[in-house]
């Protein structure tokens, strides 16, 4: 995996034996949703709080005690396990006296349940909330980190969080990125020997979901890449980039930084990279040589991305930067340092945590 470079200039060396993730309860992840539940219809969405277990075995225990199949829950993202986890699970066809009578168990309970008008769908969510406790050795310094804190935040607040893909996406040791790269090429002896390697199960070779992740993880190693060469001016456009849209997601040539620049200071637009694939455009100038000198360093052409091996990716565009969904919130606790900040849906945490306390502190968090 690539080293990656800081947004922010800080000294770091105080946070070096802050422990995070100390415990479940200093890591609290709250769905941001994309609406909200209308009142009306035939499906109920119900808010889960679960700690210690994966969201597909929150889901799998509300099938159970309403009689339902675990195929038919509706989620609109998957959370982590080792952390409390809020977020919305639907289900159609559910009756009242059900809903209110529901026991999934000490890890998982329902918080609410409301009706809608539509299954919940992955995606259907506009980011994530995390409230994380950090904490320090010696509680005689949290007032201290606490305004350290402070000020990162209001400056990753201002400029905007690196988007890189957080170590999690990649697998224990990157060995997605390997497995990825090997389907890309075509290779699929290659990518079978590594995924015996890897001491993953045979069935996997020819699990297309599997295949997919593993492809995206690739894509997501690139990316990271190109973003890395064009740290730490994230909030700045080239001549010749590709603007992204925060708005809708759509891009566009720049072809005078100078008179765009005040859109991508308001955050209306950023700089966007590579999901690299067939169909992906690339831009031009100084970007765009570093997009081509990255995919030519791994080996791989954009149309690669696109064979039946790596299931036919077709390419996108990535920002460069995430905005902050919300003011982010610091608080100095009598032994933690408590951080509340939200991020767009497929932002990691991680990444944000890692600008205040460095990577020495965050160590396996992601793995």
């Amino acid at each position: 995996m690539t080293s990656l470079p800081f947004l922010l200039d800080l000294d770091r060396g105080a946070w070096r034996e802050v422990r995070v993730k100390a415990q479940p309860e200093d890591f609290i992840v709250e769905e941001v949703a994309l609406y909200e539940p209308s009142g009306s219809g035939d499906h109920t969405y119900f808010r889960v709080e679960k700690r210690g277990i994966a969201t597909h075995e929150a889901a799998r225990r509300l099938a159970r005690a309403l009689g339902k199949r675990p195929n038919d829950a509706g989620i609109a993202g998957l959370k982590d396990a080792q952390a409390v986890t809020r977020q919305w699970i639907s289900f159609e066809h559910v009756r009242d006296e059900q809903a209110a009578a529901l026991d999934l168990g000490a890890e998982a309970r329902v918080i609410e349940w409301r009706r809608h008008g539509n299954k919940l769908r992955m995606g259907h969510l506009k980011g994530n909330r995390f409230i994380i406790r950090l904490r320090p050795p010696d509680a005689s310094r949290v007032a201290e980190l606490a305004a350290a804190a402070q000020r990162a935040m209001g400056e990753l607040s201002r400029r905007g969080l690196p988007n890189f893909y957080g170590p999690q996406r990649f697998g224990r040791g990157g060995a997605s990125i390997d497995l990825g790269r090997a389907l890309v090429a075509g290779d699929e002896a290659g990518f079978a020997a590594r995924l015996r390697q890897e001491g993953l199960p045979p069935a996997r070779v020819r699990d297309p979901k599997f295949r997919n992740l593993m492809v995206n993880a690739f894509q997501a190693e690139l990316f990271n890449r190109v973003l890395a060469r064009r740290m730490p001016r994230i909030d700045e456009l080239l001549a010749g980039d590709l603007a992204f849209l925060h708005r809708n997601g759509a891009v566009f040539h720049v072809e005078d930084p100078a008179r765009e620049q005040p859109r991508c200071t308001a955050f209306e637009i950023s700089p966007s990279g590579p999901l690299f694939g067939p169909k992906m455009i690339f831009p031009e100038g100084e970007p765009g040589t570093i997009e081509r000198e990255v995919l030519a360093a791994s080996d791989a052409k954009a149309e690669d991305f696109g064979r039946r091996e790596a299931e036919r990716q077709p390419g996108a565009r990535r920002p460069l930067r995430v905005p902050l969904l919300e003011p982010p919130g610091v608080r100095a606790e009598a032994d933690a340092v408590l951080l509340t900040f939200a991020l767009p849906a497929g932002s990691y945490a991680t990444v944000a945590l890692r600008e205040i306390v460095g990577d020495e502190a965050i160590g396996g968090l992601g793995d």
